[in-house]
């Protein structure tokens, strides 16, 4: 029997709500394009690895169940077509919120990118009252990096994990 579909957030063209295992194989299916997860260091390299992520997303994070990777449902069509959200990091010892993208391919180009990681940015200032966000991007990612600012975020600076190097985007709320 299906999981019940809880909304967690709604756009125009969107609906955000917490992963079921129903879509896993539509998660997968994201994986497997290697333009999508050029950018993406840890992303899943099987199936397996791609249910251990929406199992630990299916009801927020672990740690912050306000926080984590959505399921992003097209209205028009009612297709998954990406998981975006918000993701806690602890970057140089500092705990951080990120604003966090992925769509379909097919459905690159249509302004989804900015319309949900505007409405992710709000509802983190306005919802869930974070004072800072940011954008974890790859130098690389020249798409990534526009939807930031469209969202009126800044580039802060370069670091680097275990994982390579990155920028940091970031926003405060308010003044």
């Amino acid at each position: 029997m299906a999981e019940s579909y809880k909304t967690i957030l709604e756009t125009e063209r969107l609906i955000f709500r917490h992963q079921v295992i129903e879509d896993l194989d539509d998660l997968w299916a994201l994986y497997c394009n290697p333009r999508i997860t050029q950018y993406i260091p840890d992303a899943p390299r099987s199936r397996e690895q791609a249910q251990e992520e929406l199992e630990w997303h299916r009801h927020g994070h672990l740690r912050h169940p306000e926080l984590g990777l959505w399921a992003t449902i097209h209205k028009g069509t009612g297709k998954f077509i990406g998981r975006c959200g918000l993701l806690p990091w602890k970057i140089d010892g500092q705990d951080e919120v990120e604003i966090a993208y992925t769509i379909a391919e097919e459905f690159w180009g249509q302004g989804l990118g900015t319309e949900a990681a505007l409405a992710i940015r709000d509802y983190g200032f306005n919802r869930l009252n974070l004072s800072r966000l940011i954008c974890v991007i790859d130098a690389e990612n020249a798409a990534s990096r526009r939807v930031a600012e469209k969202i009126g975020m800044s580039f802060e600076r370069e670091a680097q994990d275990e994982m390579g190097p990155f920028l940091i985007y970031s926003i405060k709320n308010g003044p």
